[in-house]
């Protein structure tokens, strides 16, 4: 059987950016988080927010770790599966990914080591500007990765000139006309991770009666983040939805399933759509909501698949259904949100043993809910590598046989496996031990150390006298 290597090289990418997807948008809300925490106990004085801020800061460290390790290849397959792609964009990429480095990287790694080994060797001022900078390195980095990214959604500021992209304005290139509803959809979608994550963790906590005011403290911080920033998500969401639409229109016409250009669309809630046959099978929906979301007109005309050639439409049963997963865990968390609410107005919040429950099962539906949209994004982008310019096909490399594509696919998927589940036992290590190993003392030996400058070499001159 010949392997065919555009495949493999589509489907390596996939795995890596998925695995490696679900760690930054944890960390990017993690580390705001571990902000707040230092910030209520640089400001109160109240030992309970360092006890939860030393826990969450042990967390962060290992997944941290885990995002750095499945990410750091990522920009390779650039070279080895999409060189192509990478000469024609270099002039864009080459800078942009340089500048993550030099200002995220730097800038996390400069202060990461204050965040995780300072808290008793600098004042608490500099441990809490220390944490407030890995915050900022977070979502500086993903400005540069989402400006990228969002290039090759909508591209702009670029001139193509013998098969290689010249930046006309770099302005244009940073900021294209997508860039600023999904660098919102992601920040929002990290915050609600972590939001998420900690309130499942801490809700687990409660269910067994381990540190239950700090805890406490916790779950309500987590919860009102839920209820503020859920809703929210969906209004971002729907102008993001607007912008796509405007864009790119084959990608709403794939998570609409809509095959036709009409009027009065209706919006989908079930459906099995057969690309073979340009239609779908057993369709359950709304008459004319998706016209009206999409155009706030219920007559609305909302474009179909069939105004573009079958091969320039994307793989609509993938884009469609993960769509859906999307939305419906969006709508999911908003209803855990209004359920906490009405606890919280009743004073059960922390003790009601479905609703903590719940949290706990909900605290993997952010991770869902992320790969699920970048799934959608990505997928709904096909065939184009830079949307109405490049397809995948072109910008393959020449040289990359299906073998070769195979080997290292089955490489990322072994060593990945291992980093996974090792990050995994250190996280459940972390997780079992709590507030209570996390805030207890380290012996460490007593050492002399010399005072000034110099002084040790005073004291061995002494000694040899």
């Amino acid at each position: 059987m010949e392997l065919d290597p555009l495949l493999l090289s589509r489907i390596q990418f996939a795995f890596v950016v998925c695995f490696h997807a679900i760690f930054p948008v944890f960390t990017i809300g993690l580390a705001s988080a571990i902000a707040v925490m230092e910030t209520l106990s640089f400001r109160t004085g109240n030992p309970m927010w360092q006890r939860l801020s030393k826990f969450w800061i042990q967390v962060f460290a290992v997944v941290f770790g885990m995002g750095v390790v499945s990410g750091i290849v990522m920009s390779f397959q650039f070279g080895t599966n999409w060189s192509n792609f990478a000469y024609a964009t270099a002039n864009f990429l080459g800078p942009v990914l340089s500048y993550e480095v030099v200002t995220a990287f730097f800038l996390e790694a400069a202060f990461l080591g204050v965040l995780l080994f300072g808290r008793d060797k600098v004042p608490q001022g500099v441990h809490l500007f220390a944490a407030l900078m890995v915050a900022l390195g977070t979502f500086i980095s993903s400005f540069w990765i989402l400006s990228a990214n969002s290039l090759m959604q909508t591209p702009g500021g670029l001139e193509l000139r013998n098969g290689m992209y010249h930046v006309i304005s770099w302005s244009d290139a940073l900021f294209t006309a997508s860039f600023a509803y999904r660098f919102m959809h992601m920040a929002l979608a990290s915050f609600l991770t972590a939001a998420l994550v900690v309130a499942g963790v801490s809700a687990w906590f409660l269910l067994q009666k381990r540190d239950v005011e700090a805890n406490r403290k916790a779950l309500s911080i987590a919860l009102w983040t839920l209820l503020l920033l859920a809703p929210l998500q969906a209004v971002v969401g729907d102008f993001h939805g607007l912008n796509t639409l405007k864009h790119q229109p084959m990608k709403v016409a794939a998570m609409e399933g809509n095959w036709q250009t009409r009027e009065g669309v209706p919006l989908l809630l079930f459906a099995i759509p057969d690309q073979a046959e340009q239609k779908n099978h057993l369709e359950i929906g709304i008459p004319k909501l998706a016209s009206f979301i999409l155009t706030h007109d219920w007559e609305g005309v909302v474009p179909g698949l069939n105004e573009v050639p079958v091969a320039e439409q994307p793989p609509v049963f993938i884009v469609f259904w993960s769509f859906r997963i999307m939305v419906g865990l969006g709508l999911l968390m908003i209803a855990v949100g209004l359920w906490g609410l009405l606890l919280r107005y009743k004073g059960r919040y922390y003790q009601s043993a479905l609703f903590l429950q719940t949290l706990r099962l909900m605290s993997v539906t952010p991770f869902i809910a992320v790969l699920a949209g970048w799934v959608v994004t990505e997928t709904g982008r096909a065939p184009w590598l830079i949307y109405g310019q490049m397809t995948h096909a072109e910008g393959l490399t020449p040289s990359l046989t299906g073998g070769m594509a195979l080997f290292t696919l089955i490489g990322y998927v072994v060593v990945y496996s291992l980093v996974f589940s090792s990050g995994v036992y250190y996280l459940l290590k972390v997780f079992k031990g709590g507030l209570e190993k996390a805030n207890a003392p380290h012996e460490m030996e007593e050492v002399e150390r010399p005072m000034r400058p110099f002084s040790a070499a005073h004291v061995s001159l002494e000694g040899d006298k």
